[in-house]
């Protein structure tokens, strides 16, 4: 009888333990440019995009532990870290629930960050459930991300770009004049991070459009997915940048290692090089409109 009774105690323990683990729609919202589905599942709070019965993981984070960065590829976004001559500016197009944005603003406080958002409630999403908080050095900027570069002119250590909308990116964050646009918001000696999905058939089409703007392209294994991390001047060695990241690592203690993330680069990458570049297919004077349109939502068929 006791042992039955203690069977059956432990029963309960893994059903209430099995419900905690379990997935749970907090919310459901339409906004101009995307279905959004708010799920929790303990610890994590999950910000995705729904289109075509599929659902496409945008942002996922701890409440309780902020600078937690829960996908593997945003912790291999800090790799650009060690690039830079200088940290004190940074611009990440793409802001989605903050979580990358956020653990720059905790783990260097003397930097400023500038975080871009299309989506108006992706936005007002990660100041509800992840307690996203503006100020002095955090700056949100809600708006396409061409059109931030397009009009702002200050400069920066490092622009990130991560501005996915489920499965694609816009297309007019991909071309060779996007990115001619992005490093004139470069400080010298500053990098453009990109984080890049390497099972679709623009793979390859991104890194030649990369090398068309930049004299140096160095590629990451991240998870799933791969950094590219582009910028001028003479290629750095892989032993130089592990010195500076481990020197890094000692003054700001980062939660996610940067000696072990360098570690990562080139391991098993190939592209192929003979790829033309992705351009606009649309004049500078349509611009804006062009824009506009490729951000619209897409439609269920």
């Amino acid at each position: 009888m006791i042992r039955l009774f203690f069977v059956f105690v432990f029963t309960i323990q893994i059903f209430f333990a099995s419900l905690a683990r379990a997935e749970r729609l907090l919310e459901t919202i339409e906004s101009p440019y995307n279905t959004i589905f708010v799920y929790q599942q303990a610890p994590f709070i999950t910000l995705a995009f729904g289109h075509k019965n599929q659902r496409y993981v945008e942002s996922r984070r701890n409440p309780k532990d902020l600078t937690q960065l829960p996908i593997d590829y945003t912790q291999s976004f800090t790799i650009g870290l060690a690039y830079p001559q200088n940290l004190s500016s940074f611009l990440m197009i793409g802001m989605g629930g903050g979580s990358t944005s956020w653990y720059l603003h905790e783990a260097l406080p003397n930097a400023s960050i500038t975080a871009v958002e299309l989506d108006p409630q992706i936005v007002n999403l990660a100041k509800k459930y992840y307690d996203l908080t503006e100020g002095p050095r955090f700056k949100i900027a809600t708006m396409d991300g061409r059109v931030h570069i397009l009009r702002a002119k200050t400069k920066h250590d490092i622009i990130f770009i991560d501005a996915y909308r489920g499965p694609f990116v816009p297309f007019h964050l991909m071309t060779k004049e996007f990115f001619q646009l992005t490093k004139k918001r470069l400080k010298p000696g500053g990098v453009l991070v990109q984080n890049i999905e390497p099972s679709t058939m623009l793979y390859d089409r991104t890194i030649a459009t990369l090398t068309a703007v930049f004299e140096q392209v160095d590629i990451y294994k991240a998870g799933g997915n791969i950094v590219a991390i582009a910028y001028d001047g003479k290629a750095k060695e892989k032993s130089n940048l592990l010195n500076k990241a481990k020197a890094l690592q000692n003054k700001h203690q980062f939660r996610y290692p940067l000696p072990e993330l360098i570690k990562t680069r080139g391991l098993s990458l190939s592209y192929d090089t003979n790829q033309p570049a992705l351009t606009d297919d649309f004049a500078p004077v349509n611009t804006l409109k062009e824009i506009k349109t490729h951000n619209r939502k897409r439609k269920e068929k």
